[in-house]
C-alpha cells in the first residue's frame, strides 16, 4: 500500500524534483502539500505548485495549503534566486492558473482523516510544522512519522560553515519540532550532498519524455553548483532524497542520537545541528533521540531515481 504523505515545502528546484518523483512513484501517495516561504516566497511557492499540478496532471483532490510566510524569529526571510531562479523554477516563469488554496487549518483535517497512517515530510523551513506543535501538540501525536531535510552533522553547512539552510532559517522552529515530535528521521547534508544527479542522468531521464521541465530545472541547478564547486559531477537532489527515505530506508546508514540546535540569531553557529556521535554515554541527554542519516548508498539511489523518473519503476 502506498505511503500517505503530507509534504511541507518551499517549492524551489529540488522540491519540484521531489514532487515529480512522488508523482511517478506508485509507493507514495501525496495527500496534501503545504506551501511555505524559503527558497522563494510563500506566494511563489503556491504559484509553482499550481503550475506543476497542471503540467503533470496531479489528481485534483490533493489540497494545496497556505503555510508560513516568515520564521518564528520574526525576521524577514532571505530568498535564493541565484540557486533556484527568481520564481523558484530556474529559468521558467510559471503560468498563472486558477487554483483553490486551502486554509492552514486544513492540515488538522488531514491528520484526523489519516491518523496513524500519515507521514509528514518536511523539505523546507520548519516554521509551519513547529506552529502545528504549538497549536495542536496532542493532535500531532497521531502522525505516524516525520521525515525532515535539514542539518549538517560534522560536515560543512551550506549557509554558514556549520549550518544548513532549513535549520539556519528558523532555528527556533527546529528546536520546537525536535523537542516534541516522535519518530523523527533527519536527512541532513551528510547524506543529501551525496545524492548527485549528473548531466548524463538528466539526459537519460529526459530521453523518455515523461518529465517535461526536468532538464531545464537541473541544468540551471547544476550550473550553480558547479560554479561554486567545479569538482562536482552534477547537483544534489536534497529533497527528493528525503522523500525516498520514506520508502527506501535501506538506502541509508542511520544512527539515533539526541540533537542540540544552535539558537544564536547571529553568527555562524545559528542553526547549527549538533549530535554526540561518540560511543557510550551521550553529552546531550535530552531523553529523546532522533534517527539521523549519516551516509547514503549511492548505487541504490542511482538505480531507484532513474527507474522512477523514466517510468521504469519495478513493481
Amino acid at each position: 500500500m502506498a505511503k500517505k504523505v503530507l509534504l511541507f515545502g518551499d517549492i524551489g528546484i529540488d522540491d519540484t524534483v521531489a514532487l515529480i518523483y512522488a508523482h511517478f512513484n506508485d509507493e507514495i501517495d501525496i495527500v496534501g502539500v503545504v506551501a511555505d516561504y524559503g527558497n522563494v516566497s510563500r506566494e511563489d511557492a503556491m504559484s509553482n505548485i499550481r503550475y506543476l499540478f497542471n503540467l503533470f496532471n496531479f489528481p485534483n483532490n490533493i489540497p494545496v495549503i497556505s503555510g508560513a510566510e516568515m520564521p518564528l524569529t520574526a525576521e524577514l526571510p532571505t530568498y535564493y534566486p541565484e540557486i533556484h531562479g527568481v520564481h523558484g523554477l530556474g529559468p521558467i516563469v510559471p503560468d498563472d492558473f486558477e487554483f483553490v488554496i486551502e486554509n492552514f487549518l486544513e492540515i488538522v483535517n488531514i491528520i484526523k482523516m489519516y491518523k496513524d497512517e500519515l507521514i509528514i515530510v518536511n523539505i523546507g523551513r520548519l516554521t509551519s510544522l513547529a506552529t502545528l506543535f504549538i497549536l495542536y501538540k496532542e493532535l500531532m501525536g497521531n502522525v505516524k512519522e516525520f521525515y525532515i531535510m535539514g542539518g549538517a552533522f560534522g560536515v560543512p553547512g551550506n549557509v554558514t560553515p556549520v549550518a544548513e539552510a532549513n535549520f539556519h532559517a528558523d532555528p527556533v522552529a527546529v528546536k520546537i519540532v525536535l523537542s516534541y515530535a516522535n519518530n523523527v528521521t533527519i536527512i541532513p547534508l551528510n547524506a543529501t550532498q551525496k545524492a548527485i544527479v549528473t548531466p548524463e542522468m538528466v539526459d537519460y531521464i529526459d530521453h523518455f519524455g515523461k518529465t517535461a521541465i526536468f532538464k531545464s530545472l537541473m541544468n540551471f541547478y547544476t550550473e550553480f553548483y558547479q560554479e561554486r564547486d567545479p569538482t562536482l559531477q552534477g547537483s544534489p537532489v536534497h529533497d527528493a532524497l528525503t522523500l525516498m527515505a520514506v520508502i527506501h530506508p535501506e538506502m541509508f546508514t542511520f544512527n539515533s542520537r539526541s540533537i542540540e540546535i544552535g539558537q544564536h540569531l547571529e553568527g555562524p553557529a545559528r542553526g547549527q545541528s549538533i549530535a554526540d556521535i561518540r560511543p557510550g554515554d551521550q553529552f546531550y541527554d535530552n531523553e529523546k533521540n532522533h534517527r539521523i542519516a549519516f551516509d547514503l548508498d549511492y548505487e541504490t539511489f542511482f538505480h531507484n531515481f532513474l527507474s522512477v523518473m523514466t517510468g521504469k519503476q519495478s513493481k
